[in-house]
């Protein structure tokens, strides 16, 4: 290669990693997901020389890509245009997961008649990827013919890399918030006040991975009848906070008409495969107290169960028969109750499985230090000593509920109370 060759190359490198520098600006990390689409797109016409430009996101569904932001073509997003998955330009891109060139626009090629009534001739599009997955497109048009080039392919992708980036942050931050608050807008802000019981309560989420679908909630029927539950869904984040608000909602409306808890949990169970098509799993135990509190009935859907402790002696696992979770698809099954006696001064602790449950530890070893953390004390007691032997200063993997329940004895008029740390 001559000298003024190598100048050449060396020139067109420099110029190319300034372009890709102002693409990759730390100072745009400061800005918000909308201000940062607008200036990216508004840099992009500069550096590619182009008349449009703009981003499609995947909608819930999976099924559609939405105009989110543009510049040039801004009636796309006014319009709320939706491109099906693998249909048209945008689509293909998608679905293929690769870059797109169009030399010539028309309507073999473009499913989005707005970019064809506004005269767009060449178009280059690429996908917007987190690990691996589709989460959008962006895409830029010029009015004239334009033969795009790989570099122009790359600078794309780069910024389409920094916009998925950013889009999948922001997601994540706006999901982990609006599930904490819908997770704790639907947990008893305070307990209900229950003549001959006593009762507190203790939750607090894992530190990591974001909300889980953890649940507890204590409630008169109809028939003054106490009825307790308590349920995990299975999966995290704002999916599974939603679940849980449909299955407490859901349980509370047939609790209403039945008190009988294995038939409650059959109506819940039969309401979440027909319209949730086996798309969620939960466990849930439900238990119901006799009016003179003397009896307590029990049914459980895949839950651990609950421990139980009487004056003097030490605490055990009730023997409940479990019955499969919530949402595991099949025929119709016959749910079992379990009854138990509850006398004066007995204490029932329920509790999620984020509370025994450690990569580092058996089962059996934490339903067994459970049982050991377990009295016939008062309920504040009681959940103090189980979180301080169970959880103490180790940050939770999971969520973790705490639910205690006892049957006071002659005389006492002990206050109820929950703590939710």
């Amino acid at each position: 290669m001559s000298a003024p060759d190598e100048l050449r190359a060396v020139s067109t490198a420099d110029e190319l990693l300034c372009r890709i520098e102002s693409v990759t600006d730390v100072t745009l990390a400061h800005l918000a997901v909308e201000d940062l689409l607008a200036e990216l797109l508004d840099r992009m016409q500069g550096l590619l020389e182009v008349d449009t430009a703009a981003v499609l996101l995947l909608d819930p569904s999976s099924e559609y890509l939405v105009a989110t932001a543009a510049k040039g073509i801004e009636e796309e997003v006014r319009q709320g245009v939706r491109i099906p998955l693998g249909k048209g330009f945008a689509g293909r891109i998608a679905a293929e997961k690769k870059p797109v060139l169009l030399k010539h626009v028309d309507h073999t090629n473009v499913l989005n008649p707005i970019l064809q009534q506004r005269r767009i001739r060449s178009l280059l599009g690429v996908p917007l990827l987190i690990n691996r997955e589709v989460i959008g497109v962006l895409h830029v048009g010029t009015l004239g013919a334009r033969q795009f080039t790989g570099e122009d392919v790359s600078l794309l992708q780069i910024a389409a890399d920094r916009i998925g980036f950013a889009i999948q942050s922001r997601r994540v931050e706006i999901e982990r918030a609006a599930a904490t608050v819908l997770q704790r807008s639907l947990l008893p802000a305070r307990l209900p006040a229950v003549p001959g019981v006593e009762i507190a309560a203790r939750y607090v989420s894992a530190e990591q991975g974001g909300v889980g679908g953890d649940w507890y909630d204590v409630f008169t029927l109809p028939s003054n009848q106490l009825c307790v539950v308590i349920g995990d869904v299975v999966g995290r984040g704002l999916a599974a906070a939603e679940v849980m608000g449909r299955l407490r909602s859901t349980l509370r409306a047939h609790a209403l008409y039945s008190n009988d808890p294995a038939e409650v949990l059959s109506r819940l169970d039969q309401q979440v495969q027909h319209f949730d098509r086996c798309g969620m799993i939960a466990t849930v135990q439900l238990a119901i107290f006799e009016l003179s509190l003397d009896r307590l009935h029990l049914s459980s859907a895949g839950h651990p169960p609950p421990v139980f402790a009487v004056p003097d002696r030490p605490a055990t696992l009730i023997d409940v028969a479990k019955d499969l979770p919530v949402g595991m698809c099949g025929e119709a099954r016959r749910r079992h109750v379990t009854t138990i006696n509850v006398p004066q001064g007995a204490l029932i602790c329920f509790y999620t499985d984020g509370l025994i449950e450690r990569r580092d530890l058996l089962l059996d070893v934490g339903l067994e230090r459970l049982c050991e953390a377990v009295t016939a004390d008062s309920v504040e007691s009681v959940c103090t000593t189980v979180m301080g032997q169970l959880v103490g200063n180790h940050p939770p993997g999971d969520d973790v509920a705490v639910l205690a329940l006892r049957r006071q004895l002659p005389g006492e008029s002990g206050a109820v109370a929950d703590v939710n740390a």
